[in-house]
């Protein structure tokens, strides 16, 4: 019998792993093309609903309705009333000139909204609920940022639909709102048609959300505190934000409902709750998940978060000063199942 040195025995491993994998290629193949076949199916079915609007000129006038906020604004729950059309800066720092930190394919979004070609991301610049824990504070607060027109931001949406995302996600829109309205329509004429994902930490006026309705296919809101106290100690006096944000996520819901995926995995429409726990549950994790419970379907997708980490000005609480530990998040899971909370997003800590 011929003596197999180590040299023929690898080299027979690796021509058998080469036939094997070239045995399963067809079938991953074969896999990936109808997962494919399944996404393309889905998106050439749905229609985002700001191209009927869009085609009945409602778009276009809702976009110059709330343009007009901006006189003496009051797009947010601050209403501070700044002369932003003239130039004057309002509480979360933006005046009427357009502000964009980044544009590009997301991968790290919630995965329904991701799909192969990620999410198409638009990072906003200033913010005007100015949390003291901010991990983009240098965009949220710090003003990083490039001015651009409304017609640049219509040419990020139709860029990012160009390269392959599944979505338009906005990010911290409230302020910049009558920009992205009137961008839509413009993109609209030439041919965006992915759904438009509303990315915002909750605040909302009721006022404002009702001018976005069926211009908005998914509405994800942050639900990041259940009181007024810990709002307006970390959150720049935002003492109103469990009160509002409520109203908010019942309007929301009642626009758009619940968030299922499609048959591709990718979500076209609904509502998708984040909620941050925190350390020592400043953020009322407990009593944020039974509101949810008590008040919305028991399928409303939640997205329980642990990736909190002290940040900013967060050094300056020692409450908040240090990670969120595994018994915490795992709490908060726990109480969240117990209530009957159905559809949720866990992450590992």
């Amino acid at each position: 019998m011929k003596k197999q040195t180590r040299r023929t025995f690898i080299g027979r491993v690796a021509s058998a792993a080469v036939a094997t994998v070239s045995a399963t290629i067809p079938f991953l193949n074969a896999a990936c093309r109808k997962d494919a076949r399944a996404q393309s199916q889905a998106a050439s079915e749905f229609e985002p609903g700001y191209l009927r609007l869009h085609r009945t000129g409602e778009l276009r006038r809702r976009g110059e309705e709330l343009w007009q906020l901006m006189e003496s604004c009051s797009l947010c729950p601050r209403e501070c009333g700044a002369a932003r059309l003239d130039g004057q800066a309002g509480f979360c720092q933006g005046t009427s000139q357009l502000v964009i930190a980044a544009y590009n394919p997301h991968y790290g979004e919630e995965r329904p909204l991701v799909g192969r070609g990620g999410s198409g991301t638009v990072f906003f610049s200033n913010c005007n609920l100015r949390c003291v824990f901010c991990i983009n504070w240098q965009i949220s607060q710090g003003g990083e940022g490039a001015p651009r027109s409304v017609e640049d931001l219509a040419d990020m949406m139709l860029h990012l639909q160009e390269i392959g995302c599944v979505n338009i996600n906005i990010v911290t829109p409230t302020h910049y709102s009558p920009h992205i309205v009137l961008a839509l329509d413009i993109a609209a004429t030439r041919g965006l048609r992915l759904p438009l994902v509303y990315n915002t930490c909750g605040w909302e006026r009721l006022e404002i959300l009702r001018k976005l309705d069926g211009i908005v296919d998914i509405y994800l809101p942050d639900f990041k505190y259940a009181e007024g106290a810990m709002a307006s100690k970390y959150s720049s006096g935002a003492d109103t934000y469990p009160e509002i944000t409520k109203a908010a996520l019942l309007e929301m819901h009642r626009q758009v409902g619940v968030a299922k995926p499609a048959e591709d995995g990718l979500m076209y429409r609904g509502l998708m709750i984040r909620h941050l726990v925190m350390p020592n549950s400043v953020s009322g994790s407990t009593e944020v998940i039974d509101w949810i419970a008590e008040n919305l379907p028991k399928d409303t997708y939640v997205n329980i978060m642990a990736q909190y980490r002290p940040m900013y000005k967060a050094f300056d609480y020692p409450e908040i000063a240090r990670r969120l530990n595994r018994a915490e998040y795992n709490e908060v899971v726990r109480h969240a199942r117990q209530v009957g909370l159905t559809n949720l997003d866990i992450q590992g800590i």
